[in-house]
């Protein structure tokens, strides 16, 4: 007797989605909090082994999908650079080394309660919180760093050691200097006038340039 094979139906891998229809930030001014200071890290860490990521679903249990979080900014070290769908850790073999969560009065009891457990439970050595209506926080920016205990102390000096940068309030916006000389690292907004600053002098120049070939001849 001829027995017949067993029928194997196939097991449909684990979703992660990307997305789960909910808007980006409460308000413009968080949009913008989170859009801004999103670009000035990703020029900021511009040739390292890094990545920025803004308001994606980060995974931190494989096999359990919601299991997630998504923070607004998170700076994760030591991975390629460039943009995910998602973030897995058991995948990049990485935790967030910064989060900053753009919050309000209406997330103050998450931002401070379950994000920050689980946060501080991952291992994130920074867990900043900025509040662009000044609602709740304090000075509007409030940092905290993993002690060896695994718990959050208050950062009081507006210093991030992990990203070598200092930070502050400018205009419902994160303000950034480097750590090491003092430089501030530009806005988006300054970034373009400089570059139009910059295109306009090069075609004054070119322009004297020009007068001076009509007038005396090619420069030898």
């Amino acid at each position: 007797m001829v027995l017949a094979a067993p029928v194997i139906k196939p097991v449909n891998p684990i979703e992660y989605p990307s997305s789960d229809g909910e808007p980006v930030a409460e308000t413009y001014d968080h949009f913008y909090a989170i859009a801004v200071l999103l670009e000035m890290l990703r020029q900021y860490l511009t040739g390292r082994q890094a990545t920025v990521l803004g308001n994606q679903f980060l995974y931190y249990a494989q096999g359990l999908p919601r299991m997630r979080v998504a923070p607004d900014v998170m700076v994760i070290f030591d991975v390629a650079a460039g943009g995910r769908d998602n973030y897995k850790i058991w995948e990049e073999g990485q935790v967030p080394a910064v989060i900053f969560e753009i919050t309000s009065k209406g997330t103050q009891d998450v931002d401070t309660g379950i994000k920050r457990e689980l946060y501080a439970q991952m291992g994130v050595q920074e867990y900043w919180l900025f509040d662009p209506k000044n609602e709740w926080v304090k000075g509007q920016l409030q940092g905290y760093r993993l002690n060896d205990d695994d718990e959050y102390d208050r950062i009081n000096d507006g210093q991030s050691l992990v990203l070598g940068l200092r930070l502050s309030i400018e205009d419902k916006k994160i303000a950034l200097h480097r750590l090491d000389n003092g430089e501030k690292l530009p806005f988006p907004s300054e970034l373009a006038e400089q570059v139009a600053q910059e295109r306009q002098a090069k075609q004054e120049l070119e322009v004297l340039l020009q007068r001076y070939r009509d007038r005396y001849g090619d420069l030898e």
